[in-house]
């Protein structure tokens, strides 16, 4: 039966370097992103590359009915879905006191319901099988607050907090629940920023460290992976 790894918004940066990373090692790919173009291309470039299948839909995340559609997709393919990534995610920067109306229901929509949504669609047989493994990622954000983090920071804090609650709900169950905890991330967020690509992390590291997580016997979970540029944060 087929190993089966499921990443929401994995054609870029952190998303693309798991997609590549769980290739190499055997797993069949399930992904999303909201533009299909962007699928097409990451599809047929890793299909070629490591001969793994690569399921994708074309899902935005923010939207609760094309995440039940996206459930529904992961359902149908056959094999075990082992790792659920939940990288799919949103920055807008901004204050609280001067952000628009609506900003906060737009992060919080693809930052935390989209993850709670997916933990709710497939914890049921992760549970049944006694097996699997999921991260959330979160940030730096989610646990040290910064001026023009507004609303980012708020859905971050959130994620980890509903991570730290599913890891005590899985433990009777054996699934391992890890929140993956990134400072800045050379990705396409930081493009045009007046920095030098040297100064950030590398998406491969964190997708590495995520992998490593994996890897680590039943026996044991990484509840908390926190990295940081070597320099310090951005």
């Amino acid at each position: 039966m087929s190993r089966l790894v499921v990443i929401t918004g994995g054609t870029k940066g952190i998303g693309r370097a798991l997609v590549d990373i769980f290739s190499e090692n055997g797993f069949d790919i399930i992904v999303c992103s909201r533009n299909l173009d962007d699928l097409n291309t990451l599809r047929d470039e890793v299909q070629e590359k490591y001969s793994n299948k690569v399921h994708i839909m074309r899902t935005d995340m923010s939207d609760k009915s094309e995440v039940d559609y996206f459930i529904k997709f992961i359902h149908a393919q056959e094999g075990n879905v082992e790792v659920l990534i939940n990288n799919a995610g949103l920055f807008i920067p901004g204050q609280i006191h001067k952000e628009e109306d609506g900003v906060l229901e737009q992060m919080i929509e693809t930052n935390l319901y989209s993850a709670y949504y997916m933990i709710r669609g497939l914890i049921k047989k992760m549970k049944k099988n006694k097996t699997g493994h999921i991260f959330n990622l979160c940030s730096t954000a989610s646990f040290m607050p910064y001026i023009n983090g507004g609303s980012y920071c708020i859905s971050k804090f959130a994620m980890l907090g509903m991570s730290k609650v599913l890891r005590e709900e899985m433990k009777e169950h054996d699934v391992r629940v890890t929140a993956v905890m990134p400072g800045a991330t050379y990705t396409a967020s930081w493009e045009g920023a007046d920095l030098p690509e040297e100064r950030f992390m590398k998406s491969r590291d964190v997708a590495s460290a995520i992998w490593n997580a994996f890897e680590m016997s039943d026996r044991t979970v990484i509840e908390e992976i926190v990295m940081r540029p070597q320099l310090g944060d951005i």
